[in-house]
């Protein structure tokens, strides 16, 4: 099981890059080359990102994207739940329906205050904490 799957994690690698070059117009064929990742997937991740207002994309020549909020309100959290769903490490459910025993669950308790655990962990996590703390956070996130 991973917390964080690809696709955020490629997310939070872009979002990385593009922080440290606020002053730029950056493509996806330079996000795609410098961080390693397909170019179709990248404008993927660029398509979800632009959508949901994290980055602002420019047509044309000399077209490309740029961040469209300032690093330290891009939460990790948020992009988690944006590509992956809100985290919950056990669903509770048997043949598509919740399960009859969830209100007196001894270890849906449990994994429960493990989620909430987690969830305040990664509630204080910005991009821009991320190249706080940590320089190589281009080529090294939790998932990476």
């Amino acid at each position: 099981m991973s917390l964080i799957k690809k696709n955020t994690d490629y997310a939070i690698r872009v979002l990385c890059y593009m922080a440290e070059r606020t002053d730029a117009v950056v493509s996806a064929a330079e996000l795609a080359n410098e961080l390693d990742i397909s170019w179709s997937l990248t404008r993927k991740i660029l398509q979800e990102l632009s959508h949901e207002g994290y980055v602002k994309s420019y047509r044309g020549k000399g077209g490309g994207f740029t961040l469209e909020m300032p690093a330290h309100h891009i939460s990790v959290l948020e992009l988690i739940n944006t590509f992956q769903g809100f985290i919950q490490f056990n669903k509770c459910r048997t043949n598509g329906a919740t399960c009859s025993n969830i209100a007196y669950c001894e270890l849906r308790n449990r994994v429960s205050h493990i989620e909430q655990q987690v969830i305040a962990e990664l509630k204080p996590l910005t991009i821009a904490s991320l190249l706080t703390h940590s320089p190589a956070a281009l080529n090294q996130t939790a998932g990476g």
